[in-house]
């Protein structure tokens, strides 16, 4: 007989916290800050179904531009990257703005850095 492997349930409340940080665009007026609050609301998956939240999920906004998740399951920061992503796409800023991980938890908003091509031209 093969030994038995004893099963052990779900780990103790998990809790995980994310910030979503958008002050650079939203200081230059191009980032609805409260529209992708809801966008999260909305779009957020808890076992399989959207609006689904409950009590395990608190989406909340702090200081300017910034969107905090407190999760109290199973969240993965790279499903709220790929929901930042769809929003962007949604509100057509997706040429302009990527979505930067700064350190573990925290996602950032920044600008494509565009580099003028003008000094090149004059050489020519």
């Amino acid at each position: 007989m093969a030994p038995q492997t004893k099963k052990t349930g779900k780990s103790a409340n998990i809790t995980k916290k994310f910030i979503i940080n958008a002050s650079q665009p939203a200081s230059d007026k191009i980032f609805d800050v409260s529209a992708f609050e809801k966008y999260l609301n909305e779009r957020i998956k808890v076992e399989g179904r959207v609006g689904n939240l409950g009590k395990t999920i608190e989406i909340s906004q702090i200081g300017d531009g910034k969107v905090e998740i407190i999760a109290h399951n199973d969240l993965s920061g790279r499903y709220l990257k790929y929901l930042t992503k769809k929003f962007l796409k949604k509100m057509q800023l997706r040429d302009w703005l990527r979505v930067v991980s700064t350190s573990k938890g925290v996602y950032e908003l920044k600008f494509f850095n565009v580099v003028n091509d003008e000094d090149a031209e004059d050489d020519e």
